[in-house]
């Protein structure tokens, strides 16, 4: 079931198509209170593309160069969780780090775009992601697929904004309330615009695939009993312990 959220209530709504064709006169069902549903992923995606040092301050602490294009890398799809659920610290690593990030949702197939193109046309709407990461694990294996991809390593928000300028808003991360990245989109080294048609023209993005656009600097370690949050201007929260 998808929804409207409108203050502490969901209004719901049935798809006649998929979630990226809504009409544009939406016939609401009667309202539900949030505290009463469990919320689920609101996309399933075919692969969820991450975009690395895409902050040139976080490129900076971990000893890395601003990259001349866009790093990319994938996360498995399988370590997808949302909000309130819990970041299972593997046995394997020593060292997990949290990531909080601007998360883009395609709207509709996308490939081999021009520089004229208009991107945003692709984009179905934004929420919060934390890229947690097996630092030690990633240090150790040079490629990111297994420090990126254990089970709980993608929180992700329950909910997507699907109007909003995301060109220079506010992203900050807390663990256990204190604030440990600070950072604004508007310091990214590639632009969510530029970031959509570089991809499209390096592998096809379809409807409901994530693109994570990379973190600002401030990463370090989770410990057992943390409490980790992703706050995005204009979308919300993303919480999750950590077991």
């Amino acid at each position: 079931m998808f929804g409207t959220i409108k203050d502490d209530l969901i209004l719901p709504f049935n798809l006649l198509n998929n979630l990226f064709e809504l009409p544009e006169k939406i016939k609401f069902n009667q309202p539900i209170n949030s505290a009463d549903v469990k919320f689920l992923p609101p996309v399933t995606p075919s692969k969820i593309i991450c975009v690395g040092r895409n902050y040139p301050a976080h490129a900076k602490e971990l000893g890395n160069e601003i990259p001349g294009e866009p790093l990319l890398f994938l996360k498995a799809t399988s370590s997808i969780i949302v909000s309130g659920e819990k970041i299972v610290i593997p046995e394997q690593s020593n060292q997990v780090e949290y990531e909080g990030e601007l998360a883009i949702v395609i709207k509709k197939t996308c490939k081999n775009l021009s520089e004229n193109d208009n991107a945003l046309e692709y984009i179905f709407g934004y929420f919060c992601l934390n890229d947690v990461t097996a630092r030690d694990l990633q240090r150790k294996d040079v490629q990111f697929t297994r420090a990126k991809s254990f089970d709980t390593f993608c929180p992700i928000s329950a909910f997507i904004e699907t109007n909003l300028d995301v060109s220079d808003i506010r992203l900050v991360t807390k663990v256990n309330g204190e604030i440990r990245q600070d950072g604004r989109t508007s310091e990214m080294v590639f632009s969510v615009p530029f970031l959509i048609q570089y991809i499209s023209n390096q592998m096809t993005l379809k409807a409901g695939d994530i693109v994570a656009t990379g973190t600002p600097s401030g990463v370090s370690k989770l410990n057992r009993g943390d409490i980790c949050e992703v706050e995005i201007e204009g979308i919300g929260i993303l919480k999750n312990p950590v077991a």
